[in-house]
């Protein structure tokens, strides 16, 4: 009897062991994982950021140097100007829990405001380019004030204000197009963002590098000012956020005003880009920037992302684009492939909001 209770209790200990063991596994990797999400909460521009290198490497590895050099390097960069400032435009809003549809649209009309202003009515180019920022500012406004002041929904204002928008612009241009002749001899100052700098092999617009200090300017905005922590307040908890002190209406109409004219700032950059002024342009600008900001780890519901992470976003698929075009791939097989990191991002933001919950 006494043998058989021994072993029995050295079963038990076996057993008991092993789930101890067991237990210990799980915690350890319970523990790793919610380190992981807390460094992600921290810095929500990691994963985009690694998506993005990860991306360059492969399609240089498949491709060597004909997509590894700095003239396709700074192609990307040039063909995601456009998408990279209206983004920033974008990420404003998300960031407060908002969503602007309008974006696209408010970028159309002020680039045409630009070209009818300095050709139909005369005006120096530099007077019609400051109208310009005018029209995306009061569109701007108009947005922030429905939002802030009537507490209408951010989807339903901007929907309308898009339809508003585009249907305004139509009208006013008469579906008419400034050719780029005409802009080159009598108003160069609009075509200004197209211009370029060479430098080792590498091709930079003068739209890319407003871009890239514009990204700069509101990572630090954002990031270091009693404003820019008011806007991720709002976006988090905008009751809290009025109970801490943060005047919420004058914010949110602020948020709107600067994304008007950072839209007017990107139809600038589209004549650039394009050399004309097109009344048609840009109409897909509205989902490419939330793909950017969405892909880029900014969180639809407001408060957590960075303005930096939208870049990044926009700068995969710019390396989507261009490396899937050079193997020869069907173009489908970008928008697939997008689709799939637009998914992955929202489930991976519902994963770390997890941390905040």
């Amino acid at each position: 009897m006494t043998n058989e209770t021994t072993a029995r209790e050295r079963y038990e200990d076996a057993a008991s062991g092993a789930d101890a063991g067991v237990a210990s596994f799980e915690d350890d990797r319970r523990g790793i994982l919610r380190t992981v999400q807390h460094w992600l909460h921290r810095t929500p521009a990691a994963v985009p950021l690694i998506v993005l290198i990860l991306s360059v490497v492969t399609f240089w590895l498949l491709l060597g140097s004909k997509f590894f050099s700095p003239f396709a390097l700074t192609l990307i960069l040039q063909q995601v100007a456009i998408v990279g400032v209206v983004g920033a435009a974008q990420t404003l809003v998300i960031l407060t829990a908002g969503i602007d549809l309008s974006v696209g649209a408010i970028m159309v009309l002020s680039s045409v405001v630009m070209g009818q202003f300095a050709f139909r009515y005369g005006l120096p180019p530099s007077v019609a380019v400051l109208c310009g920022f005018g029209v995306g500012a009061l569109c701007g406004f108009v947005n922030g004030a429905l939002v802030a002041l009537m507490r209408l929904p951010p989807f339903i204002v901007t929907l309308g204000m898009w339809q508003i928008v585009l249907a305004t612009n139509f009208l006013y241009s008469a579906n008419e197009t400034i050719r780029s002749q005409e802009i080159e001899a009598n108003a160069p100052i609009l075509q200004f963002f197209g211009e370029k700098v060479s430098f080792q092999g590498a091709v930079f617009t003068y739209g890319v590098i407003a871009m890239v200090l514009l990204v700069v300017v509101l990572a630090y905005v954002l990031k270091h000012t009693a404003w820019g922590r008011h806007v991720y307040a709002i976006g988090d908890d905008p009751d809290a956020a009025e109970l801490a002190g943060v005047n919420v209406t004058r914010t949110l109409i602020s948020v709107y005003v600067i994304a008007g004219l950072i839209c007017a700032l990107a139809g600038w950059v589209l004549i650039g880009r394009i050399g004309s002024v097109s009344p048609t342009a840009g109409q897909f600008a509205n989902i490419e920037s939330i793909t950017a900001v969405v892909i880029g780890g900014i969180s639809l519901f407001g408060g957590r992302g960075s303005v930096m992470g939208m870049l990044f976003g926009a700068l995969i698929v710019g390396v989507f684009s261009l490396g899937l075009r050079l193997v020869g791939t069907d173009p489908q097989w970008t928008y697939l492939l997008i689709g799939v990191l637009i998914i992955g991002a929202v489930a991976i933001d519902q994963w770390i909001r997890r941390i905040s919950a």
